[in-house]
């Protein structure tokens, strides 16, 4: 099962390239971040034509979160549980049957967090401890779980291109990484440091100052695994390449192939 995370960064504005990359890279599940749609307004059209079913949790103009896949998922689940009044749409669910049994695979796109002295810094770490509750619950199913998305965190310093230009950014804070080695720490395995431990390997380029003409990048989508899908993983890697395209999104695919 190939499996692919991309943060489209607008799916109305980036479906030609979304089409284009079905096409190239024909994932079975592709999650995508930051739709900025609500679910009617997704072209969920030409991606049904390619023969993918389609589920959606959009919002207005911003957020907004889909899971695609070749097979039609037994369940769904949309939000994040653990707080009923938070109305950003971020998080989606979804349940495979395989010949080996099942895969339960989320979709998240992770609060940025920034500025650090707002309120939007304080969301960014109680959300984080929503997952790091969310998944300690699906663990104890010992099923192949794949969390997967837009964290906006980078975890380590060889992550970025400069460290000390993150420093005091909310995707770089001590407790930000800590709260993301709290969930490494209940067994799951980030797909592409496991398989890559080469510097330069990024997921997101700003658009400004020439970012991605320089190299000037950070890893923050990832692809965290239980130990029943870790035991699977056969490959994991990015496609920079896309970032090159006309009009594209400043993130890039990244995809894990597992035996299941």
């Amino acid at each position: 099962m190939k499996i692919a995370t991309w943060n489209i960064n607008g799916v109305k504005a980036r479906i030609d390239n979304l089409v284009t990359w079905l096409k190239e890279c024909d994932p079975d599940v592709a999650c995508l971040q930051e739709l900025k749609s609500i679910d009617e307004g997704v072209p969920r059209e030409r991606l049904e034509e390619l023969g993918y079913h389609v589920e959606t949790h959009g919002q207005k103009g911003f957020n907004g979160v889909a899971i695609l896949s070749k097979q039609s998922p037994d369940e769904v689940n949309r939000g994040l549980p653990g707080d009923d009044g938070d109305e950003q749409s971020r998080f989606i669910e979804a349940v495979f049957s395989t010949e080996k049994g099942v895969a339960r695979i989320c979709c998240l796109y992770l609060p940025n967090g920034n500025p650090v002295d707002s309120e939007k810094y304080p969301y960014k770490l109680r959300w984080m401890e929503r997952l790091q509750r969310f998944a300690e619950d699906r663990l104890a199913l010992e099923e192949p779980l794949v969390l997967a998305g837009d964290y906006n965190v980078i975890p380590e310093p060889v992550d970025c291109h400069d460290p000390k230009v993150w420093e005091g950014d909310a995707l770089f804070l001590p407790q930000t990484r800590a709260a993301f080695r709290k969930l490494e720490n209940l067994g799951f395995t980030d797909a592409l440091r496991s398989v890559n431990d080469k510097p330069e390997t990024y997921t997101f380029w700003d658009y400004q100052a020439g970012a991605w003409q320089k190299n000037n990048g950070i890893r923050i989508d990832h692809l965290m695994l239980s130990p029943e899908a870790a035991s699977k993983l056969k490959s994991a890697y990015v496609e920079p390449h896309v970032r090159a395209w006309e009009k594209p999104s400043d993130h890039v695919p990244v995809i894990i192939e597992l035996d299941v």
